[in-house]
């Protein structure tokens, strides 16, 4: 989940890191990375994620998005059709096409957990708003700003919507966003950390400081290590692609990593290597390495 905007400067060519295992997966995040700034995606990088799977190569999508935001890429989901959404919340299979999106696997943050966030936040940020992601709904609180046109299933207070008998509370909590107008974005995911420390995992993937809270140990890294352990594919065999703080756990997991051109600084010291920006088609260029060398 990431608003267009670039973090660094995107000049820089490819790095290579030094020899690993062939590679049997793709982990690629989609804002920012795989997506260019318009949220297209590229014919380049399309014949580039056709080629990986023709070559034997799985690639899972890894985003922070919820499943109603994957129609970008539905059509691009080639083999085997699954995607890791909500920082790891959910593993959803794409096969049947937009708004039709089958959870295979959901990892919930627990109600006392998400109430604990919300309060211990409000406390160490004062200002700060809320909205509630779950498998299906979407729930906000009044002030908390349209950023992406949804609408809302219901309007209440957080601690209101995360009630056991609040709205959608049959439903799994995936994950909870917490805004701050005021705050510095890398500032506010620290104090939300230091704040809620081991009840629920904090970070971000947007340039606004706009905090992204999952279940205590949730990521793309865990739930994307749990897809591979189901498959036999050890961590030496994934390359992963990122540009965002919610990328560095993906990134320092896999055997090999890509920071984008426009990453997040944090994200280019967590990765193996680089490559050039979204907007460069940096995934392809990469992809279209890899496949070369299993000539």
């Amino acid at each position: 989940m990431r608003e267009n905007g670039r973090v660094t400067s995107a000049t820089i060519q490819p790095e290579t890191p030094a020899p690993a295992l062939p590679p049997r997966l793709i982990a690629t995040d989609l804002d920012g990375t795989l997506l260019r700034d318009d949220k297209s995606v590229s014919p380049r990088t399309v014949a580039a994620l056709a080629a990986a799977e023709e070559a034997g190569i799985e690639v899972f999508f890894v985003t922070g998005r919820p499943a109603r935001w994957m129609d970008v890429v539905s059509e691009h989901v080639h083999g085997h059709g699954l995607a890791i959404c909500g920082n790891g919340a959910a593993v959803v299979d794409l096969h049947g096409g937009p708004g039709t999106h089958r959870f295979v696997k959901v990892r919930e943050l627990e109600r006392n957990n998400a109430l604990d966030a919300v309060r211990l936040l409000r406390d160490a940020a004062p200002g700060t708003m809320y909205a509630i992601e779950q498998t299906y709904g979407f729930y906000q609180e009044p002030t908390y700003p349209k950023m992406h046109m949804e609408v809302p299933d219901d309007l209440a207070p957080a601690e209101d919507l995360l009630a056991p008998e609040g709205p959608g509370s049959t439903e799994p909590v995936l994950k909870i966003l917490a805004f701050h107008p005021t705050l510095d974005p890398d500032a506010f995911l620290t104090l939300a950390r230091l704040a809620i420390g081991d009840r629920a995992n904090v970070t971000r993937s947007s340039p606004s400081a706009l905090l992204e809270i999952s279940g205590p140990d949730v990521s793309k890294a865990s739930t994307l290590a749990l897809c591979c352990a189901e498959r036999g594919i050890s961590h030496e065999e994934v390359v992963a692609f990122g540009d965002m703080p919610n990328d560095v756990e993906m990134l320092t997991w896999a055997g090999r990593s890509y920071a984008m051109g426009n990453a997040h600084p944090d994200v280019i010291a967590a990765a193996s290597g680089q490559t050039v920006a979204n907007n460069e088609d940096g995934v392809a260029v990469v992809i279209e390495q890899l496949i070369a060398e299993r000539r």
